[in-house]
């Protein structure tokens, strides 16, 4: 089997903290999100090879992040794409990676950016139980919410209708981007293309794909977080904290007050500040400031300043 780790994309929602690293990097606890995919991934052994599909501009810095890893199984395969404006959908850069690297196995897929709280393993366990195309999909808990994804309806656990991005969600069971698919299944993927449909969010060829086949939804419960978004982000970082919040050993933190959800890095400096759901990265310095809901970058300098919702790009200064 193989398995495709989805990492193309430009997270623009997340600028400035994004615009020169891949989302996939940014840190949760001790770990990083993608680097959470590729432990599962390395420890299954019926995964031979991992490919990570990724675009020109984020080529070199997944290069380094693999070289100076302990994985063995991760591979980069790269779209020829430099910005937003030149991607060939999602689907696209799917079938063009199974050409390229000449993918004729069953075939796992997840996004990089996906916080999950079930095993791989539990999910490759029912594909092969079921020996047919599956999903995992979990239940937002909000119609509104349902907008923004792919809408499973189910008979017991097979998929009888999908709507990806419906104005009017039946229900709130979504899909999330992780699925599996047969070795017959995986050719399909050139099949849906010709025939000139969607190539962008792959629940478009799941919705195509389940008029043709079977296709299984494998539900789960707990958590799951698309780190798309500030937001999204700072709730995946507090459901891993839990109660604690997370302070490096190298951290300097004094005469300060730091409520929950503080995500504080490598060689930061909090001084004289009352920091809460923030999320302070490496060589920051904050001096006499109250942070709320923010994300400060590397190196950045915040002094006498009130910050809520704030996107603090590394190595700026800010000072009242």
């Amino acid at each position: 089997m193989k398995a495709i780790v989805l990492a193309g994309g430009y997270a623009t929602r997340l600028w400035p903290i994004t615009k020169n690293r891949p989302k996939m990097f940014l840190p949760i606890g001790d770990s990083t999100v993608v680097d959470r995919i590729f432990a599962e991934l390395e420890t299954d052994d019926r995964i031979s090879e991992v490919f990570v599909s990724t675009n020109e501009h984020f080529a070199e810095d997944f290069r380094e992040h693999l070289d100076q890893s302990d994985f063995e199984k991760p591979t980069l395969s790269i779209e020829d794409t430099t910005n937003e404006d030149e991607k060939f959908g999602v689907v696209g850069a799917l079938a063009q990676l199974v050409n390229r690297e000449g993918i004729n196995d069953d075939m796992i897929v997840i996004a990089g950016d996906n916080l999950i709280s079930f095993e791989i393993s539990d999910f490759i366990d029912y594909f092969e139980k079921q020996n047919a195309a599956t999903l995992a999909a979990y239940d937002v808990g909000s119609r509104e919410q349902a907008k923004s994804y792919g809408l499973v309806e189910l008979d017991g656990e097979e998929i009888v209708d999908f709507q990806e991005k419906p104005d009017k969600p039946k229900s709130t069971l979504v899909s999330i981007a992780c699925y599996a698919f047969p070795q017959t299944t995986v050719p399909l993927l050139e099949e849906y293309l010709d025939e000139d449909n969607n190539p962008d969010e792959p629940g478009w060829f799941i919705q195509w794909l389940q008029s043709q086949e079977s296709v299984y939804a494998y539900t789960f419960d707990e958590a799951w977080f698309d780190i798309g978004t500030p937001d999204s982000y700072l709730e995946a970082v507090q459901w891993e904290l839990g109660t604690e919040n997370y302070i490096a050993d190298s951290a300097t933190v004094s005469e300060s007050d730091l409520g929950e959800n503080v995500h504080v890095m490598a060689n930061a400096e909090i001084i004289d500040s009352t920091v809460s759901n923030s999320i302070i990265f490496p060589g920051a310095t904050i001096e006499n400031t109250i942070v709320e809901d923010s994300i400060i970058d590397k190196d950045a300098e915040i002094q006498t300043m009130a910050l809520q919702g704030a996107l603090i790009g590394a190595h700026s200064t800010i000072e009242q």
